[in-house]
């Protein structure tokens, strides 16, 4: 490691010898002598930055891009502004970690200030902290705020991205927590088995929606809320960041908690990361909250400043009580997010929204035209939809991708989930089309 730091030789001694060691092998002694290096691995010689560069291109031209996009599951190809990675790209703005020393700290406290605030006011929650990895982890972290010593189990519904389900898992296996799921009907959650698997355990502490849920169906939340706080238990509402801009706000439909993920307010797919996970509460559940939470104050001299206000799970503040290690907040994807919707604005946020939605009912369209039947459609869906696929899901997305054009998630061999936003165009939804129909 040495050589990746730069400190002299004499200055790297002598912090050995002020530590209390003879040599790196003393230091690293209690590390068995199985698992050490001893021999020089076998890498090639170093290479110019020019010649770097060229391998990184070679290696990069490997990649197929698609010139359109008709697939998301949780991960979606929007347009983003070029202002957006022109603020995001200085220099200042470069990190992902939480800012701890205020007093060097104030440009990235602001703008975690202005990402909760825009995120407060896209859920209209009272309070959000200042993110996550991603939606997953979001999404999990929300079960920790519900349970308690008497309600020991949460709900999820089946219409969940299998991803987030997955996380959801992990944690609650960590957290000796059950984690019941419960059926859906048609493509949303069943609210009769809803009824009933709450009305008979009195240990439920909340339950998990999405809307759009994974199918894109949009869920009857204000229903689901009533059932659920009639049980005692508590909502949560998964949410896509876009869709907000058009339809009823997680505080408005009756959600304790909304979760998300950011990464539709201008973040890249880019293999699926870095993405930036939403949380919003109410007061009433503020100091449940994972994460940190930056808040704006007045220093000595009376002018504005901002501090780190509450971190009341974390695990360097009530090491033994703690909860949750959210340890990086994402600060940057944050960033990303908050340049994204302060240069769309609320209006440019609709448009997209809108076109989403009406470009995703035209794909619709064509398609069932073309000879696909839609799915899982009890209800009206946003930008995602699944159909039929006769011919075969790996045959079409085959033709598809020998015409550039990546096709819908494949839910099993006769079955797929489709999305489309802002960005696709006509003529791309009607070579979509064609090209079922000429596999029928």
């Amino acid at each position: 490691m040495g050589s990746f730091v730069p400190n002299t030789k004499e200055e790297r001694e002598q912090m050995l010898r002020e530590a209390g060691y003879e040599s790196f092998d003393d230091m690293f002694s209690v590390i068995p002598e199985e698992v050490r290096l001893r021999k020089p691995l076998d890498l090639p010689s170093g290479l110019s930055e020019m010649e770097a560069l060229k391998v990184m291109e070679d290696l990069a031209a490997c990649n197929k891009v698609y010139r359109e996009i008709f697939r998301g599951a949780g991960s979606y190809d929007h347009y983003i502004p070029a202002i957006v990675k022109s603020v995001t790209s200085k220099e200042e703005f470069l990190t992902a970690y939480t800012p701890y020393q205020a007093e060097i700290s104030q440009g990235i406290l602001q703008s975690i200030f202005e990402f909760q605030t825009m995120v407060c006011e896209l859920t209209g929650m009272d309070v959000s902290n200042a993110s996550h990895y991603d939606g997953a982890t979001a999404a999990a972290e929300s079960i920790p705020m519900c349970i308690d010593r008497k309600h020991k189990a949460a709900y999820v519904s089946a219409t969940t991205d299998p991803k987030v389900l997955e996380v959801m898992g992990t944690y609650c296996f960590g957290s000796n927590t059950r984690l019941v799921t419960v059926g859906e009907a048609d493509g949303l959650t069943d609210l009769e088995d809803l009824k009933k698997v709450l009305a008979e355990d009195p240990e439920a502490a909340c339950f998990y929606v999405e809307s759009p849920n994974y199918y894109g169906n949009l869920e009857d939340v204000e229903a689901i809320a009533e059932i659920v706080h009639g049980a005692g238990a508590k909502l949560v509402l998964g949410i896509d960041p876009i869709a907000q801009a058009v339809i009823k706000t997680p505080r408005e439909l009756g959600a304790d908690i909304a979760v998300g993920d950011g990464q539709p307010l201008g973040m890249p797919i880019a293999f699926g990361g870095p993405y930036v996970g939403i949380m919003a509460t109410t007061t009433d559940m503020m100091r449940k909250l994972p994460g940190r939470i930056v808040g704006e104050t007045k220093d000595h001299d009376g002018r504005r400043a901002y501090v780190l206000t509450l971190q009341a799970r974390e695990q360097h503040i009530r090491r033994e009580k703690a909860s949750s290690n959210i340890c990086s907040n994402q600060d940057l994807c944050a960033l990303t997010a908050s340049v994204y919707m302060a240069s769309m604005g609320p209006d440019g946020m609709k448009e997209v929204a809108e076109q989403s939605m009406a470009k995703a009912h035209f794909l619709r369209d064509e398609l069932v035209k073309a000879g696909l039947t839609q799915k899982n459609c009890a209800g009206e869906f946003f930008n995602e939809f699944v159909t039929d696929c006769p011919m075969g899901a790996e045959a079409l997305m085959a033709a598809l991708d020998e015409k550039g054009i990546l096709g819908g998630l494949p839910l099993d061999a006769e079955t797929v989930l489709w999305c489309a936003t802002e960005v696709n165009s006509r003529s791309a939804i009607l070579e979509v089309a064609d090209t079922v129909r000429s596999l029928m």
